[in-house]
């Protein structure tokens, strides 16, 4: 499939650390509940699954925010946990709850019954394609999938957790097993991303939403190691021959940014605990880094958080080294949007984005 030419590429460059003109910005969940054109496409579609399952309704949604605003990427309209459903977990989403599955992985047999179906989710591949011909080269479109720690966190505790008690017990008691959950999510993960690019993603980023809820050594065993293969059986060119950045994210991991940065990542996404500067001065502009906005920001008034975006950007500095080289940032936030953040907010942070780091080039 034949796709239009990229008008505004300055997402792709600051994830590949080249020079950029100003620094690029999208948002974690950017096309969700705090729009109000969002809720009534989902009440057309009758159910997130509904919305989430249609090509049609997930172009709607992934286009909605750069209605409003002028940002540089585009984010697929989908869910980490598409994953898992294609592995017969039986997927569902209660009015006012979050995620839950029909069945959870704690022993042998329940593991032997887990096999992913990667044509169960050609409506995904197909919402690709869709939102890459409506985007028509305007941004680039980023892909994504859940890492195998948080899909395998979901998968034996059944649903989201507060003390990962299930899971953790299942990692200590019978570490064999985890690694084989592990084994299979990893497998279907490279599957699943080597779809989306081959269907027209032009980046692709890896959610380790849970992996800060571990230990130091249980994350180097089980979490990285994870994330670390599939990276690295991801395509490295995209389906219309350009250079495709990866980026990997791993809430409350700044405590393994030097070991995040040897997974064969482009990009290291941040979350607010973490100076940006400091991540920087640590990793020596060895890959590129997206973040770091504390979304709670978004509640104060247009002015605090326009001072909070410079802050970010100062932060991190001026994206040009003495020595001529680049230092790549992507500004974001340093976890999802709020369904409940006043869109004016997000006007002025973008423009706050776009303004003071053109000023910091000077």
């Amino acid at each position: 499939m034949a796709f239009a030419p990229l008008q505004n590429d300055v997402f792709l460059r600051a994830a590949l650390r080249q020079p950029t003109p100003y620094t690029p910005i999208w948002l974690m969940r950017q096309a969700g509940r705090y729009l109000p054109e969002y809720k009534a496409t989902r009440a057309k579609a009758g159910s997130f699954m509904g919305l989430a399952t249609s090509p049609n309704y997930a172009t709607e949604v992934t286009l909605q925010p750069l209605e409003r605003f002028p940002l540089d990427a585009a984010i697929l309209f989908s869910d980490i946990l598409t994953v898992p459903d294609a592995m017969g977990m039986g997927l569902s989403f209660g009015e006012g709850e979050g995620p839950r599955f029909a069945k959870t992985v704690r022993d042998e047999a329940s593991l032997a019954e887990v096999q992913f179906d990667l044509n169960r989710l050609r409506y995904v591949f197909d919402a690709v394609s869709s939102i890459r011909q409506a985007l028509g080269g305007r941004v680039p479109l980023i892909g994504f999938a859940g890492s195998p720690w948080t899909l395998a966190c979901y998968m034996v505790e059944g649903r989201g957790s507060d003390d990962y008690r299930h899971v953790k017990t299942l990692m200590y008691a019978r570490p064999d097993l985890m690694q084989g959950l592990l084994d299979k999510l990893v497998e279907a993960t490279i599957a699943y991303l080597n779809a989306q690019i081959d269907a027209g993603a032009q980046a692709v980023m890896l959610f380790d939403s849970w992996g800060g809820v571990l230990s130091h050594d249980a994350y180097l065993r089980f979490a990285l190691p994870a994330s670390r293969r599939v990276l690295q059986g991801l395509k490295r060119v995209g389906a219309d021959g350009q250079r495709l950045p990866l980026i990997l994210f791993t809430k409350g991991g700044g405590l393994w940014l030097p070991e995040m940065a040897q997974t064969g990542a482009d990009m290291l996404g941040l979350d607010w605990t973490m100076d940006l500067g400091r991540a920087r001065a640590l990793l020596q502009d060895g890959v590129a880094l997206q973040g770091n906005l504390d979304p709670n920001v978004l509640f104060a008034p247009p002015a605090v958080v326009q001072a909070e975006a410079r802050k970010v950007l100062d932060s991190f500095g001026r994206p040009q080294r003495a020595d001529g080289g680049w230092g790549g940032h992507v500004f974001n936030l340093g976890h999802g949007i709020s369904q409940h953040t006043p869109i004016e907010q997000v006007s002025a942070l973008v423009e706050a984005v776009h303004s003071h780091s053109r000023t910091l080039r000077g």
